[in-house]
C-alpha cells in the first residue's frame, strides 16, 4: 500500500542535512533555511562577536578633554577648578560614547546569523536547501519526507513494535541520498534546458536523445526509491488504525458485563443475540490485523533497507 500523499500537495519545506553532520548543527541548519538562502545569496555578516567604539572617536574625545584642560590651566585655574569646568564636557562625551557602544553591540539575531554563516561554510556541500531543487525535485522530496514523518512519528515506532533504532539511522540517510540524488538531477536538468534553448539541429536532437532518456531513467529510479518509502509509511499508517481500533475495542469488552446485565434485568435478551458477544471476536480479529500491518511493515524496512 502507498501512502496516501495527495496530488498537488506542497513539499515539505526543511534542509535536508547529511547524518554525519552533528546533531545540534544539523537542528540549526534545519530550523533556518530561509535565512541560509540569503546568506548564500548575499555578502556575509560583518563580524559582530564583540562591540567596538570606533577608537578614532575615543582618541577624538580624550585629545579634546587634553586640549581643553590644558587651556584652562593656561588661562591661570586650578586643576580642581578645570575639572569642575570639564566634568559637564566629560559627561556628555562618556554618554555618547555608552550610546554608540550600544548601538553596535550584537543582537541575538546577529549572532545567529554569523554562526549560521560559519557552519554553512564548514558544512558547504552537507546540507541543501529548497532552492537547490527545481519543482518536480521538491515535490517527490515531499513526498520522500512525509513518509518519512509518518514513520518516525508513529505511536508503533515509539512503540518499537517497529525498528526504532534502525528507523532512526536509516531514514534520515534515505532522506539526504534522495535529496542528493534530487539535487544532481535539477541541476542536469536545467542544464538540458538551457542547451534545448534556441533551436536544435537534428544533430543536436539526436545527441541529446540518450541524454533525456537518462534523466527519465534516473527520475525513475528516485521515484521507485520514495515509493518503497511511502509502502513502508502505509503498512505503519494500518497499524496504526488497527491498534487505534484494537484500544477502541477494548474499551467496549471492559464495559461487556454492564451490557449484558442490562440486558438480563429488562428481559431484552431475545433481542440481543450473538451480537455483543462478538466484541471478543473482533478484538481477535483486529489483535491479527496488528500483527500483520507490522508484519508487512517489516517486510517493507527489509525491501527499503536492500
Amino acid at each position: 500500500m502507498l501512502l496516501d500523499h495527495g496530488k498537488g500537495g506542497e513539499p515539505v519545506q526543511r534542509v535536508v542535512v547529511d547524518p554525519e553532520v552533528p546533531r545540534e548543527v544539523a537542528d540549526l541548519l534545519r530550523r533556518n533555511g530561509p535565512l541560509l538562502y540569503r546568506l548564500r545569496t548575499k555578502r556575509p555578516p560583518r563580524d559582530t562577536n564583540a562591540p567596538r567604539v570606533p577608537g578614532m572617536l575615543i582618541g577624538f574625545f580624550g585629545g579634546s578633554i587634553v586640549l581643553s584642560m590644558g587651556g584652562i590651566l593656561l588661562l591661570g585655574a586650578s586643576i580642581l577648578q578645570a575639572s569642575v569646568l570639564l566634568a559637564p564636557l566629560i559627561m556628555l562625551q562618556l554618554s555618547i560614547l555608552g550610546v554608540i557602544y550600544v548601538a553596535r553591540k550584537p543582537s541575538s539575531a546577529d549572532s545567529v546569523e554569523r554562526l549560521l554563516y560559519e557552519h554553512s561554510r564548514h558544512w558547504h556541500g552537507r546540507f541543501l536547501i529548497l532552492e537547490d531543487f527545481d519543482y518536480d525535485a521538491r515535490h517527490l522530496l515531499g513526498r520522500a519526507q512525509r513518509a518519512i514523518d509518518h514513520i518516525l512519528r508513529s505511536r508503533v515506532n515509539a512503540m518499537g513494535m517497529l525498528d526504532s533504532v534502525r528507523n532512526s539511522v536509516m531514514l534520515p540517510a534515505e532522506e539526504w541520498e534522495i535529496a542528493r540524488l534530487l539535487t544532481k538531477l535539477s541541476s542536469l536538468r536545467a542544464r538540458h534546458r538551457h542547451l534545448a534553448k534556441g533551436g536544435r539541429s537534428p544533430e543536436v536532437v539526436a545527441a541529446m536523445v540518450p541524454l533525456e532518456r537518462a534523466l527519465a531513467a534516473s527520475q525513475a529510479a528516485v521515484l521507485a526509491r520514495v515509493e518503497a518509502l511511502e509502502r513502508y509509511a502505509g503498512h505503519v499508517a494500518d497499524a496504526e488504525r488497527a491498534m487505534r481500533a484494537q484500544g477502541q475495542i477494548e474499551v467496549l469488552r471492559a464495559h461487556l458485563p454492564e451490557y449484558e446485565q442490562l440486558v438480563a434485568e429488562t428481559g431484552a435478551a431475545r433481542f440481543s443475540g450473538p451480537e455483543i458477544t462478538h466484541l471478543s471476536g473482533d478484538a481477535e480479529m483486529l489483535q491479527r490485523a496488528l500483527r500483520e500491518s507490522v508484519r508487512s511493515a517489516h517486510e517493507a524496512f527489509r525491501h527499503l533497507n536492500g
